[in-house]
């Protein structure tokens, strides 16, 4: 039995998920990926202005009269989230640590596959995979989905997001849409574990950051701890030079990954913990709406 307010925390965060769904996203997440195949639906009489090369020719002559296939869009589909539970997503300077932003928008996507019939899966990692559950549907599934992200305690701190992409492309041999969530602060090459699942898979990259990771206020002596390693470091902020150095790493850190996944044909969706992160969710959605419609974004 689940402490009981574990249980609050994890229907009040069911109830704004669904929100966003309801009321924000509606039907875009049905429109912006579409469904694996094909499947049979149906064979009818033949009708003036249908293919010919539909026609079932078996059916057409046990029965005297032409018969055609008809097609429907398989819809039915797999999401599975892959998210960082290594000891940077605790950090969070603003309405939220990263965490619990990533939990937010695991619940709102959960809840969109959810409304299209799709299955959810969840793969947690830190440097290896922590926690696997299998795709599945249904809102006890999700509901334990969301107390995972939200409550599950890794074993160990550090980051290796190729572990978490390889045990996906290991275990699902059909196509899936893979949303990673991360702050991908890592030190370790992405280019290949990124570029192997984006042809397997379609996956979108879901950065969550935090203000305080890209500017370095002057508020005097600090000192900082690596939230992974545990190292400790006294900084002065009072440094104009070390503060404009802070930021230029943090840029250039940005712009290497934007690259990395714009040339690996990877769609990003960047998310803070300043409140804001349903509307880069919301934005994305809308944005790839309209190019799918061939519209401008």
């Amino acid at each position: 039995m689940l402490p009981r307010e574990i249980l609050r925390q994890v229907r009040r965060l069911q109830l704004r998920a669904r929100r966003a769904v309801e009321d924000v996203l509606g039907g875009e997440y049905h429109s912006v990926f579409k469904g694996a195949g094909i499947a049979f639906e149906e064979v009818r009489a033949y009708q003036p202005g249908d293919e010919v090369r539909s026609i079932d020719w078996n059916v057409t002559a046990r029965l005297g009269q032409p018969y055609v296939k008809r097609y429907i869009e398989e819809r039915e589909r797999t999401l599975m989230l892959v998210v960082d539970v290594s000891g940077s997503l605790d950090f969070g300077t603003q309405q939220r640590s990263k965490r619990e932003v990533a939990a937010e928008l695991a619940a709102v996507l959960a809840f969109s596959a959810a409304s299209n019939n799709d299955r959810v899966g969840l793969v947690q990692f830190s440097d290896h995979v922590e926690h696997f559950l299998p795709p599945r549907k249904g809102t006890r599934h999700i509901l334990r989905l969301i107390r995972d992200v939200l409550f599950f305690e890794p074993t160990r701190r550090g980051t290796r997001l190729g572990d978490g992409l390889d045990h996906v492309n290991r275990l699902l041999r059909r196509r899936a849409i893979v949303f990673l969530l991360s702050d991908f602060l890592t030190d370790e090459d992405l280019r290949r574990p990124l570029q192997r699942t984006a042809q397997r898979h379609e996956l979108i990259a879901l950065r969550l950051a935090d203000p305080r990771e890209e500017v370095l206020p002057d508020v005097g002596l600090v000192e900082f701890a690596d939230a992974e390693t545990g190292r400790r470091l006294l900084v002065d902020t009072s440094n104009a030079r070390l503060r404009e150095d802070y930021h230029r790493a943090a840029q250039q850190r940005l712009l290497d990954l934007r690259q990395l996944l714009a040339v690996s044909g990877i769609e990003l969706v960047e998310a803070g913990t300043d409140g804001r992160h349903l509307d880069a969710l919301i934005r994305f959605f809308r944005q790839r709406e309209r190019r799918l419609r061939g519209g401008r974004s």
